[in-house]
């Protein structure tokens, strides 16, 4: 979504305030400014001038319906559960920023194992836009939650890594695009 749209909440709503990732309310009745409506989530600006975060379980307040899930491989091998894991992540955005987080280059590798005949464990390693983003737990909740989600996953774990560091150089041509970088 390119376009910021202002409506009016029809009730209270659970928010996560950016950039420090604390939690909140916004009451019903407030009117909002949507500035992006990207993956699962909504970037808000509040008629007070913050930037908070809805989910997208909570789009009904917006005014707007919970997207279905993309079609996801229902084959049962590890290739089939690591292509539904990168899905996950492609719905995954730094609410700041409209660009998802494996085109912007913060998932280093997802790697799959399997633990019995139709269970997998998944284990990624992606890192941060910045070291002390207070967006890191929720961005790396939101991957968690997203794999944990998918058919064939047993374990999930997600470990957020400064080293190496992000840089724009890690960003696909795509990010790099969508961003005007060029």
């Amino acid at each position: 979504m390119t376009d910021k749209e202002t409506v009016v909440l029809t009730r209270d709503v659970d928010i996560i305030t950016i950039p420090d990732g604390a939690a909140g309310m916004l009451r019903q009745g407030m009117a909002v400014t949507i500035q992006q409506a990207l993956g699962d989530s909504f970037t808000i600006i509040t008629d007070y001038g913050h930037m908070v975060r809805i989910a997208g379980a909570d789009a009904d307040a917006l005014g707007r319906e919970v997207k279905p899930s993309q079609a996801l491989i229902l084959e049962d091998s590890a290739e089939a559960v690591e292509q539904n894991c990168w899905e996950a992540m492609r719905k995954v955005y730094d609410p700041e920023i409209p660009v998802n987080i494996v085109e912007l280059g913060l998932v280093y590798y997802c790697k799959v194992t399997p633990t019995t005949a139709s269970q997998y464990d998944v284990q990624v390693m992606m890192t941060l836009t910045a070291p002390g983003c207070g967006m890191g737990p929720v961005i790396q909740g939101d991957v968690e939650r997203g794999i944990r989600a998918l058919p064939g996953v047993g374990s999930v774990n997600v470990e957020v890594v400064l080293d190496p560091p992000w840089s724009r150089d890690m960003m696909s041509e795509v990010a790099k695009l969508q961003l005007g970088l060029y």
